[in-house]
């Protein structure tokens, strides 16, 4: 064999190798689904947080709108049963704190009846000062016509009103009802943060619960003013490269603006 035909020899495997090595120098990593995101209100952290909190969770219309125009596809309300359960009512809060009227807690409330019921109050601070309680047919009522995702938290204050063997059917037909109306029109999860409320939502609605739908992406912890959504970058770029379907977060504006360019 001459050197010149080793030199061509050469020069075909070279081009070869560079023809087979090609594909792998311009694959790309598989693109991440953009999740649903779920819009939360945020609530202060440490010592006294009735005492800071600004009464920013959705649980009424302007809230849901809000949501709405940040970018959310869902939003996550809180669920809490009146006196006797004859109402269910959306509320964060374990009393009235950030009510008009006496402080009482919310099953000590009567929702129509006498001067101290809770129709008639309405929010003293925060950004939806003068919002009104609503009903949870009322709220979920608004989210549907948001074309929105419905998230209960059935609050872990219903609990001894829900399990009262006297007012506990009561009290569940009030919760459930509303969502077996609704849940053939539009979309509804559940879940609570009590173990036995959690049990007998599986029981009742076994094809709404949350599970692990809308996980919690942020890792700031909220305070009054919020802190800065930069401090939760690296935790979202770690759930978001677990590919979920949904996320839950109190930065729903700043979230879907991070969001653009990283996901399909």
């Amino acid at each position: 064999m001459t050197i010149m035909t080793k030199a061509a020899l050469l020069t075909t495997l070279a081009a070869l190798g560079t023809t087979l090595a090609a594909p792998a120098a311009h694959a790309r990593p598989a693109a991440v689904a953009c999740p649903e995101v779920f819009g939360h209100g945020g609530y202060p952290t440490g010592p006294n947080p009735w005492d800071r909190d600004q009464i920013r969770q959705p649980n009424h219309a302007r809230g849901i709108d809000d949501q709405k125009a940040w970018g959310a596809d869902g939003v996550e309300g809180d669920v809490q049963v009146t006196k006797q359960g004859t109402k269910a009512v959306m509320w964060h809060n374990t009393t009235t704190n950030g009510l008009t009227g006496t402080r009482k807690n919310i099953t000590d409330l009567w929702w129509a009846a006498g001067s101290d019921n809770l129709r008639d109050r309405s929010i003293t601070r925060g950004p939806y000062k003068g919002q009104k309680v609503h009903t949870l047919r009322q709220w979920l009522d608004h989210v549907k016509s948001r074309g929105m995702i419905a998230l209960l938290e059935i609050k872990p204050e219903a609990r001894p009103v829900l399990s009262d063997p006297t007012y506990g059917a009561q009290a569940w037909k009030e919760v459930s009802d509303p969502i077996k109306e609704r849940q053939a029109s539009m979309r509804i999860l559940v879940y609570s943060n009590d173990s036995w409320i959690q049990s007998e939502l599986a029981k009742r609605h076994p094809g709404l619960l949350k599970g692990s739908q809308a996980r919690w992406t942020d890792s700031v912890g909220w305070e009054e003013p919020p802190p800065s959504w930069t401090g939760n970058t690296a935790r979202w770029t770690e759930v978001l490269a677990q590919a979920p379907k949904s996320v839950m977060t109190n930065y729903t504006k700043e979230y879907r603006a991070w969001l653009q360019g990283k996901c399909t």
